[in-house]
């Protein structure tokens, strides 16, 4: 049930394709792909070209969390790229009912996000729709931002509504995971963990991989 989902955003961008091997190496399970458009947050990272150039360095299952303000004009292009998860800000401009079905008509996983202003409540309507929700525990748009402890009531929430709906549904938490704080996200309900510069700027990933895993499984 743990799925361990480490963001590029904090990789060696001149070798990817190593990076990747190395994380499909140490034990990663998903690779968590940022893109942002410098509007919806105030950074630019990169597009479904780049997904495209990535998918031929690893056949981890590619993460991607649309950080842009009109996701359902992108979606197809994601969708040729080689995105298996594809996860929106429910903040987006974009249709929230038709976005979801677009993502899942092309037999991709659909994944709604709320930034942490945003009550989690808001995703409630689309849960049977979707495979996973992300609770983000930090504001959205740059890497290596500390851990937002306040968050965990909305992991719960979820959790709890989740479960009271029969729904066996992956919970992602993204922002400042690390072995010190990948407890209290488990504890919470969190079973999809993305980490970046925990994992890429560790002496030695696959332990720190290891022990996020190990830490986390002790809630599940």
């Amino acid at each position: 049930m743990i799925k361990i989902s480490p963001s590029i955003l904090s990789c060696d961008y001149s070798k990817m394709g190593e990076e990747f091997k190395k994380m499909k190496h140490c034990g990663a399970d998903w690779l968590h792909i940022d893109v942002m458009d410098g509007h919806f947050v105030p950074n630019i990272t990169l597009g479904a070209p780049i997904v495209k150039c990535m998918r031929k360095h690893s056949d981890l299952v590619f993460d991607v969390h649309l950080m842009i303000s009109n996701p359902l004009k992108y979606i197809p292009d994601f969708i040729r790229a080689g995105a298996d998860v594809i996860c929106f800000h429910v903040e987006s401009d974009s249709p929230v009912e038709e976005t979801i079905e677009l993502i899942r008509s092309s037999g991709k996983i659909a994944a709604l996000a709320v930034k942490p202003g945003t009550p989690v409540e808001k995703v409630f309507p689309y849960l049977d729709r979707l495979g996973m929700v992300l609770i983000m525990t930090v504001e959205p748009g740059f890497g290596g931002q500390s851990f937002m402890a306040d968050m965990m009531p909305k992991i719960t929430a979820l959790r709890r509504e989740c479960e009271r709906r029969g729904l066996d549904m992956d919970i992602q938490v993204d922002g400042g995971i690390s072995p010190e704080t990948v407890e209290t996200a488990a504890k919470a309900g969190a079973n999809v963990l993305v980490a970046g510069s925990a994992i890429f700027g560790s002496d030695d990933p696959k332990e720190t991989i290891t022990l996020l895993r190990s830490k986390a499984a002790k809630y599940f």
